[in-house]
């Protein structure tokens, strides 16, 4: 977030300086109260039933909304409701209000219609229908999933930059009607440019260890894939000074295999979380 520049006043008087100073002195304070640590904890957790007391260990949880759960007000944790903003599930309740002409594909892995982005309308549909109901039961953070879809039906670079814009109006919709709103993305690195200021951390999954949904196994990321990631990683770090949340996948049972994770994220200085292939259960192995 910029601090706007501060006019020079001519011949001001004390009060009018100290006013002034109070000001930048709380904006500032602001900035800083955005700032997410890099030895901050996080979790993620899709499972239909959050423990509260699990959950609110951690710095940031983020949940699957649709499971009822309503964010306690009290506590130091940070809840962020899930938000697929490229796909949605027929089971999501605004699932039927969704104009048939605005789905432009199928993903056959998840079982998911594909939303043209820029389609007339959805970014106000977002808002309305998605997040309004969530902040009003008291999420304030919201982590927007499935940013790259489009790629999966965009015939050309005109498409793809349709796409993309209308991203960016999703974003830009969200945080005018709610300017506390903190936002992480799960990549959607096209959209920085336009959008860093409005975004609060920047998530990527399957750096080191990943998981195929379609066969049902964990895998070892390619060093081709994982550099790409870093690439991409670096950019962020040097244009944008975002923090970099990094999601890998272990099998529950596999203790050590996210430990090791765990270091070899945070030694990229990045905040780190390992989790199972559909993040069904909650691993507190980065409080350890």
């Amino acid at each position: 977030m910029k601090i706007a520049a501060v006019r020079p006043i001519r011949k001001a008087g004390l009060y009018t300086q100290m006013l002034m100073g109070l000001l930048l002195s709380f904006s500032l304070g602001q900035v800083h109260a955005q700032t997410l640590s890099e030895r901050a904890s996080i979790v993620f957790y899709y499972g239909d039933q959050p423990e509260e007391a699990m959950l609110s260990r951690f710095d940031l949880a983020v949940v699957e909304p649709d499971t009822g759960f309503i964010p306690p007000d009290t506590g130091g944790t940070q809840w962020f409701a899930y938000v697929s903003v490229g796909e949605v599930s027929p089971s999501r309740p605004y699932y039927a209000k969704i104009p048939e002409a605005w789905i432009s594909g199928y993903n056959q892995e998840w079982s998911s219609d594909i939303i043209d982005q820029a389609a007339d309308g959805w970014p106000a549909f977002v808002v309305e229908h998605i997040i309004t109901p969530l902040w009003e039961l008291g999420y304030t953070g919201f982590f927007l999933d499935t940013l790259d879809s489009y790629q999966l039906v965009a015939k050309d670079v005109l498409e793809r930059g349709e796409s993309e814009a209308g991203l960016i109006a999703v974003i830009r919709a969200i945080k005018q009607r709610f300017p506390e709103a903190r936002l992480i993305l799960n990549r959607g690195f096209a959209l920085l440019p336009a959008t860093h200021e409005q975004v609060y951390a920047v998530a990527f999954e399957s750096l080191f260890k990943g998981w195929n949904e379609h066969s049902g196994t964990y895998v070892d990321v390619p060093e081709q894939g994982r550099q790409w990631l870093l690439n991409k990683a670096d950019e962020i770090k040097q244009n944008y000074r975002l923090p970099l949340i990094a999601i890998d996948y272990c099998p529950p049972e596999q203790t050590q295999c996210a430990k090791e994770t765990i270091a070899q994220i945070r030694a990229l200085g990045m905040i780190p979380y390992v989790g199972d292939g559909r993040l069904q259960f909650v691993n507190d192995a980065a409080l350890r």
